[in-house]
């Protein structure tokens, strides 16, 4: 968790020669401004619609605009690229190929999930970028939730002891198993179950085994897994709960401890209680001070980094923590190719596995 102060774009002395593919509204929301933070020079963006890439370029000043990535690559030569594209009408995702592309070119990758909709075509780029040398990372923005990142800090120190249980509550349907086979109905599946997926890997390692139940009024579903540490878990996709609902909630149980995110942004650590509270002789609520839950909830009334979407939600995080990566010579801790893998696993078996039937993810 980096608590030191946040550089601007135009503090730092070394920046990385970058190209951006993709002019959508995500990409204009949540990860063009991340740039404002990051030690880049956005020198070039593409487009298939070359009208959409000159405005994005006169918003973010790049200096170049195209609407073939190939010709991009080879006349601007830069260091890096950013790819947020969307899906193939056969349900494929777009910015798989396009990353095959830019490693076979020398050019270290950053693309928005989902990596891909195979463990296959993960396994390919896994090798490509062995073989090139060339890093790739995927913008799995929840682990880089200050709330997620404190939880892991919290799991892992020794007074929580060993995390032994995990649930999770995030609002996801599913469509009925007969239509699974086809990837254009589980497209939203493969969209955002690198969400849930993501915290899960992260927190926990990889999965071992699993089976769910799944409702058809809306879709929704409860997993049950079982993790390679030994651990217990389960997956709530909540389809089905109001808008005006907060989406998610995440705990994970120790020895003796716990933890609980909700909102992302709510966090209380119940701490380890030493002292006595007997059953029918424990006069008060209250707990000795240094055993008291502790409690972080951010405000909102300062002009501060925190209070903005691209840092409260990880972008401003992932996409540093890519560029830091490049500059070191170090390849990235999160948002690997190696976690997404474990997210198409889980991808997978939901296509593969019907309801109420174990599936085997990793062997011990």
């Amino acid at each position: 968790m980096n608590l030191s102060p946040v550089q601007y774009n135009f503090e730092f002395e070394q920046k990385l020669r970058i190209c951006f593919i993709g002019a959508g509204g995500h990409s204009f929301r949540n990860i063009y401004p991340t740039l404002q933070y990051a030690p880049v020079d956005l020198v070039a963006i593409c487009d298939t619609n070359g009208d959409r890439a000159m405005a994005y370029a006169r918003q973010f000043g790049a200096n170049a605009t195209y609407t073939d990535y190939k010709q991009m690559f080879a006349k601007e030569k830069p260091d890096a690229v950013f790819i947020v594209t969307s899906y193939t009408p056969d349900g494929r995702v777009q910015a798989t190929d396009m990353a095959m592309d830019a490693l076979r070119a020398g050019i270290h990758v950053w693309m928005e999930k989902p990596t891909a909709a195979s463990s296959d075509e993960v396994h390919q780029l896994i090798q490509a970028s062995r073989e090139s040398g060339h890093f790739v990372m995927t913008g799995l923005k929840k682990q880089f939730f200050p709330g997620v990142e404190k939880v892991k800090q919290i799991i892992s120190s020794p007074e929580f002891g060993t995390p032994t249980s995990i649930s999770i509550k995030y609002p996801q349907s599913m469509p009925p198993f007969s239509k699974r086979a086809d990837l254009k109905n589980v497209t939203s599946l493969l969209d955002h179950i690198y969400h849930p997926g993501s915290i899960l890997h992260y927190l926990m390692g990889r999965i071992g085994t699993l089976s769910y139940q799944w409702e058809p009024l809306n879709g929704s579903s409860v997993t049950n897994l079982r993790f390679l540490s030994g651990a217990i878990g389960t997956l709530h996709m909540a389809s089905g709960i109001a808008g005006s609902s907060p989406l998610e909630r995440l705990e994970v149980i120790g020895q003796g401890a716990n933890v609980v995110l909700e909102n992302g942004v709510k966090l209380t650590y119940y701490r380890k209680t030493k002292s006595a509270r007997p059953y029918g002789r424990t006069a008060s609520y209250l707990v000795e001070d240094d055993e008291a839950p502790l409690y972080w909830e951010p405000e909102f009334s300062l002009g501060q980094l925190y209070n903005k979407n691209i840092f409260m939600l990880g972008y401003v995080p992932e996409v540093l923590h890519f560029c830091e990566s490049i500059l070191s010579g170090q390849p990235p801790q999160k948002g690997t190719l190696e976690a997404s893998l474990e997210i198409s696993k889980l991808f997978e078996a939901y296509r593969t596995t019907p309801e109420d039937t174990l599936a085997t993810i990793n062997e011990r």
